[in-house]
């Protein structure tokens, strides 16, 4: 057992940084138990049936608690590749250079690689454990909600921590704040920066990524003040509008006038929605995961160069 016992810089890394793991591990143990209790509230209360026979989760403070858990949960889990990135930048990285402590590790007979990467992968460890713990207890509670507003597959919170995003998003934060933290080597300032350009990715990403695949389109009857045409379950409408008779689109009611009658000058022939189905959810994600793991790998091979530079 002895032999599978960290040593050297990841010994180092393990023991100063002991802390932050406990804390990691412990708020994402937290989270999978809220959501359990929650979900065991929960299934003591049975749903009361509507008319039609359907379940309907009325005066059930279990369930409504659990909504609001959830919700909380989709916005909170936005701080994990912040949390990541600060933490690396700032006391992993820039506070070694600010306090000079980076070079007793240097006259121990480790390399400046050898150092930043026991420091790497003490993080990338605690953060991807996180992550499943994370990723585990959001699982637990989507499982009940699921058909709801807000926890559709494609709206933000299941969207990123459903899959491999949550995860990419956290390594690119490391990545990034090793390179921060490297090029500015003052811990507030890195911090800010690592923050800044993570910050950048994710609201870049957030507006692009459903332009990634190219939008199904259903049509229907042109009828004045009504639609013809609904997403289906699940999908996510981009653009809906009328087709007019030379095939131009115009948004909304065009074809209306102030007395609700069809412009003789504006034929429209159609109405139309562009939409992603449920199926494009999964390829969107593994996309952007693509993008993120290339950002970090590219965050990352620059940061052991800017080392090298500096520790020939």
């Amino acid at each position: 057992m002895s032999t599978l016992a960290p040593k050297g810089p990841t010994w180092v890394a393990l023991r100063q940084y002991r802390r932050t793991l406990w804390l990691a591990t412990g708020a994402a143990a937290l989270a999978l138990v809220v959501i359990g209790a929650l979900r065991l509230w929960d299934a003591l209360t049975p749903d009361t049936l509507l008319a039609d026979g359907l379940p309907f989760p009325a005066n059930d403070s279990g369930y409504s608690l659990l909504r609001g858990a959830m919700h909380s949960f989709s916005e909170a889990v936005l701080a994990v590749p912040f949390a990541a990135a600060l933490f690396v930048a700032g006391p992993l990285v820039a506070r070694e250079y600010e306090s000079g402590t980076y070079q007793v590790s240097l006259t121990q007979s480790v390399s400046p690689t050898a150092w930043l990467r026991s420091k790497l992968a003490f993080a990338t460890a605690t953060g991807l454990g996180a992550v499943v713990l994370l990723t585990g207890a959001y699982a637990l509670g989507w499982a009940r909600v699921d058909d709801s507003y807000g926890f559709l597959r494609h709206d933000a919170g299941p969207y990123l921590v459903l899959g491999t995003v949550l995860a990419a998003y956290a390594l690119l934060g490391i990545a990034v704040g090793a390179l921060a933290g490297l090029l500015i080597r003052r811990t507030l300032v890195a911090m800010s920066a690592a923050g800044l350009a993570t910050g950048v990715v994710m609201l870049v990403l957030h507006a692009v990524r459903w332009d990634f695949l190219t939008p199904v389109t259903i049509t229907g009857k042109a009828v004045e003040g009504a639609s013809t045409v609904m997403v289906p379950d699940g999908g996510r409408m981009t653009e809906q509008g009328l087709i007019m008779a030379d095939g131009r689109r115009e948004p909304g009611w065009f074809c209306g006038d102030s007395d609700g009658v069809c412009r003789v000058d504006e034929p429209v022939t159609a109405q139309y929605v562009d939409y992603h189905p449920v199926s494009h959810v999964l390829p969107t994600q593994l996309i952007e995961t693509g993008i993120l793991l290339a950002l970090a790998a590219l965050a990352a091979f620059a940061a052991f160069r800017v080392l090298r530079a500096r520790h020939p």
